[in-house]
């Protein structure tokens, strides 16, 4: 799941190579959280959440093939 946030973030911003993302487990599931740059943040978002809501749509479709939850967080 991790590759999979890592390449349809570095596919959307200016910046990929200050894209971050880190994983981690947790009693509710696994944990994915995207760092970006600061000016690329809004490319990660869109507008009214549209592109963060589309990627935690593709990362949950892939994770529900392998019985997990997933959880998605765009930090800053």
């Amino acid at each position: 799941m991790k590759e999979l946030v890592e390449i349809l973030a570095k596919a959307l911003v200016d910046s990929p190579e200050e894209v971050v993302v880190t994983e981690r487990e947790d009693a509710k599931g696994v944990i994915i959280e995207l760092k970006v740059a600061p000016s690329d943040m809004g490319k990660v978002i869109g507008k009214q959440g549209r592109i963060a809501k589309s990627i935690r749509s593709v990362v949950k479709a892939a994770a529900f093939k392998e019985n997990k939850k997933v959880i998605v967080d765009i930090v800053q």
